[in-house]
């Protein structure tokens, strides 16, 4: 009888020994984040693959968006809702996204793809917390990003998708706005004989000049075309922000945070006969001078929109004779998908401002603007 039960907690051991070891294992090798949920959802393979061909499908869908973009809905369960979109980014632009849900538990699965320059292929860049419905990515290369949102296969609740972009730096003139911009990276100077390396951001003779991330001054003083300059070092990125034509700068800095005084707009140097303005740029250690717009350039602003659920039909018609599904919701400077006809029925996916977005019986994505449809009771 003894040795039975030895023999019972020596199983009892050994099981709970190998279970162990195999989550340890798990979590050394780290499971990718959906087939982890496939294993705690306990989720059938056929289910899965259903599920996973949708994000094939999502990169194969071409809807663009301007942002920053908000779209509202409900996810339902067993819809197998895929939401792509796709925008173009440049470097030192901070892309975040969020979905909130009315319900905490739901998984959003959320990755970003660049395009690739030389196929129309893309390729993934980064992953978003599905537990936290976050992604916040600074964008290190220009072009064209995809943003595939991917719930999970029971999701049943109201959603909001939040998109935006933000600049990885502090505007570097104080009080300023991005009409203030006068002149960009490339603009022709010297009658063509070269092309500007930078930004002009005008503002009145005396306006303090801010330090745009915190760093350290590697160089103060008067010298050659950029007259009055302060060169500061961003380590993280490993890149100086030049800042020319200054009127004066504060003596004795060395080390500064975002936001601090490095000296006053003004216009000496080769600026002497031109309004007063800071000249900005970036230089980027092993590359030169790169296009320091998106680094700056401030954020349009989000809101938020509550539709009521009554808005959310599951299905609409078209309701008039010739109807325009578009690629972007706008009727302006956005392609024609294609044009439907009177009593055509479309699936709603969600919806932004007065477009609504859908899909027609061949399940393609598409924007449609709410004065064309109706709800189907």
């Amino acid at each position: 009888m003894a040795n039975r039960v030895l023999q019972s907690l020596f199983l009892c051991f050994l099981l709970y020994s190998c279970s162990q070891l195999e989550k340890a294992e798990e979590f050394i090798a780290g499971l990718p984040p959906e087939e982890q949920y496939k294993k705690d959802e306990n989720i059938s393979d056929e289910i899965f693959e259903i599920w996973q061909n949708r994000k094939q499908k999502g990169l194969d869908e071409s809807l663009q968006i301007e942002l920053p973009y908000l779209e509202s809905g409900t996810f339902k369960p067993r819809n197998f809702g895929i939401y792509s979109y796709e925008t173009y980014m440049m470097p030192g632009e901070i892309l975040e996204a969020e979905v909130i849900t009315d319900s905490s538990s739901t998984l959003v699965f959320t990755d970003i793809y660049k395009k690739e320059p030389s196929s129309e292929s893309f390729y993934k860049v980064h992953s978003g917390d599905a537990v936290q419905k976050v992604l916040k990515f600074e964008i290190k290369e220009k072009g064209l990003y995809k943003l595939i949102f991917q719930p999970e296969i029971e999701a049943n609740t109201p959603f909001q998708i939040k998109i935006q972009r933000s600049p990885a730096y502090t505007f570097p003139v104080a009080e300023g706005e991005n009409s203030d911009i006068g002149s960009y990276w490339g603009d022709i100077r010297d009658g063509g004989k070269r092309e500007h390396k930078g930004i002009d951001i005008f503002a009145t003779r005396g306006t303090p000049v801010l330090a745009a991330v915190e760093g350290r001054i590697r160089f103060s003083g008067e010298k050659g075309l950029g007259g009055k300059q302060v060169w500061l070092w961003d380590r993280r990125r490993k890149q100086s922000l030049y800042y020319a034509h200054l009127d004066s700068i504060v003596p004795d800095i060395k080390k500064v945070k975002a936001g601090d005084t490095l000296g006053f707009v003004g216009n000496t140097g080769n600026a002497e006969f031109t309004p007063s303005h800071l000249h900005f740029g970036i230089y980027k250690k092993g590359q030169g001078a790169v296009d320091p717009l998106g680094y700056v350039h401030l954020p349009g602003h989000i809101g938020d929109e509550n539709i009521s659920k009554e808005e959310f039909s599951e299905r609409l018609t078209i309701a008039t004779h010739k109807a325009g599904l578009r690629k972007k919701p706008s009727s302006s400077n956005s392609k024609l998908i294609k044009t439907g006809v009177i009593g055509e029925i479309l699936y709603v996916q969600g919806k932004s401002t007065e477009w609504f977005h859908v899909r027609d019986s061949q399940d393609r994505p598409m924007f449609i603007h709410e004065s064309q449809v109706k709800s189907v009771n």
